[in-house]
């Protein structure tokens, strides 16, 4: 299909843009990193980890720029974009060291400029301006419908609805759109109820119960200054996907809400901040989905081939940067590496990365440098051999959250204590298929659904008034992957 009008203007756009960035970078070095995941991912927690560890001198050994001690210092800067919200680093930051709490979940975008002072290895000195940008995942899954008519969405959406759990939770919505006709007239209430049912459904669909991922539009769970717009009043209907709505329709008005979200919503998102990536990590809590059981591990997969797919992906060239910059690097990455012994890192990379290798496979060819790893931006638990009888149990030791349970122990939040969170298959096919193996219990011998804990942030001990650096997993091989190319 040729472009349309709107397609050319926005190209052109993102090229003027583009250049601007290029001639900017020539004067001051520039690499925009963009930091997403779907919900619970860690994104807050990863983008300030990353700062302290740089700024108060965390322990990076994978880090080469940084272990070999050609980083003279890193600092924060004004935020360079007006219109956008400034990541609030100083107030996480509090949050996770002196609250020992976990910060709230990303709800819209914010940024953060770190300028890196470095001696590059002919000893010049130069300084690389990092660019953080933190968005929701679930923004991501948005971009696919500026390439989708609001029929063919609504097919793909129902049919998505009626499959595996997702039918049952979807019930309600699905007997309130039983009682509409698309072509009747125009009803506001009508419109207002299916869009509420519509959003009750995705919502359901997340809870920590499910897990599932592919959830579009994003918005709809996030509205933000957005809430009750028509933009957001708008839902799915059963209409053939080549079909035209009749004027004055409810059909119609679906449409034209449709529209105004990609126009009011998607475009600005694409335009403004996604195509101005170089670098992006996507930060994935495949536990969450070990909970919930295959379904929710087919559904991850579904929606992270969803993301990669959105990626202007491709080795980056002098003539792609000055018209249209490419993201070169990508890195997957599952949090909370923590919760398991580090016996079980490895087979949660495995798993990590069969979930995107069909979606990785296309990158690949197209030259962009991707991988896989498992890490803990924050570190809320340690090591411990423990013995129960005979047998010695690799364990972790950490404070669970007040509220949390195992095998019927209810945690008040202050005590530490040691759990076996079990072992993650050898075989990552053993997930998806669902076959059992074992999961958090207190022995190898016991049989039990795979839970993991949540834990609250370390107690950290300082040592005179210098503030500790937070403790990490393999932090510093995500920054070596993502950056240390830049700081040679």
């Amino acid at each position: 299909m040729p472009p349309s009008f709107q397609d050319i203007i926005e190209e052109a756009r993102l090229s003027a843009r583009a250049l601007w960035d290029y001639g900017d970078g020539l004067f001051n070095p520039t690499v925009r990193l963009g930091v997403t995941g779907l919900s619970r991912a860690g994104k807050t927690v990863f983008i300030t980890a990353l700062i302290h560890g740089l700024t108060r001198g965390g322990r990076f050994p994978v880090f080469e720029a940084y272990a070999s001690g050609r980083i003279a210092r890193a600092h924060l800067e004004p935020q360079p974009d007006d219109a956008v919200p400034r990541f609030d680093y100083e107030n996480h930051v509090r949050t996770l060291v002196s609250e020992r709490r976990w910060p709230n979940s990303t709800t819209d975008i914010s940024e953060l400029r770190l300028v890196i002072d470095y001696q590059r290895q002919n000893g010049a000195d130069r300084s690389l301006t990092l660019d953080i940008v933190d968005y929701p995942g679930e923004w991501l899954l948005d971009l696919p419908l500026l390439d989708k008519s609001f029929e063919q969405w609504s097919a793909e959406s129902l049919a998505l609805s009626r499959e595996g759990p997702r039918q049952e939770l979807a019930a309600p919505w699905h007997a309130h759109l039983a009682t509409l006709t698309a072509e009747s007239r125009a009803d506001e209430q009508a419109a207002l109820t299916s869009a509420r049912l519509f959003t009750d459904y995705l919502r359901a669909c997340r809870d920590e119960r499910f897990a599932m991922s592919l959830l579009p539009p994003g918005r709809f769970l996030m509205p933000g200054n957005l809430a009750n717009s028509p933009a957001l009043t708008f839902a799915p209907l059963d209409v053939p996907a080549g079909g035209s709505a009749p004027e004055g329709s409810l059909w119609a008005m679906m449409v034209r809400r449709y529209e105004a979200y990609k126009d009011v919503v998607v475009r600005p998102f694409f335009r403004d901040h996604f195509a101005r990536l170089d670098r992006q990590i996507v930060l994935v809590d495949a536990l969450a989905a070990f909970n919930s059981g295959p379904e929710a591990l087919h559904d991850l997969e579904a929606a992270l081939a969803g993301i990669l797919d959105c990626f202007r992906i491709g080795r980056s060239t002098f003539f792609s940067s000055l018209f249209r910059p490419r993201i070169d690097r990508i890195l997957f990455a599952a949090t909370k590496a923590d919760h398991l012994h580090h016996y079980s890192h490895d087979r949660l990379e495995a798993i990590l990365r069969r979930i995107v290798a069909r979606a990785a496979e296309r990158a690949e060819h197209q030259d962009a440098a991707i991988d896989v790893v498992a890490l803990a931006a924050v570190r809320a638990t340690r090591e411990a051999t423990v013995a129960r009888g005979r047998d010695k149990l690799p364990s972790i030791l950490g404070t669970p959250a007040a509220g949390e349970s195992a095998n019927g122990e209810f945690f008040d939040g202050e005590t530490e204590v040691a759990t076996f969170p079990g072992d993650l298959p050898a075989d990552p096919e053993a997930l998806f298929t669902g076959e059992s193996f074992r999961g958090l219990s207190s022995a190898p011998s016991e049989k039990a659904d795979f839970r993991f804990l949540r834990f609250r942030p370390p107690q950290l001990e300082r040592e005179g008034a210098a503030e500790p650096a937070l403790p990490h997993i393999r932090l510093d091989r995500a920054l070596q992957f993502l950056i240390g190319d830049r700081l040679q």
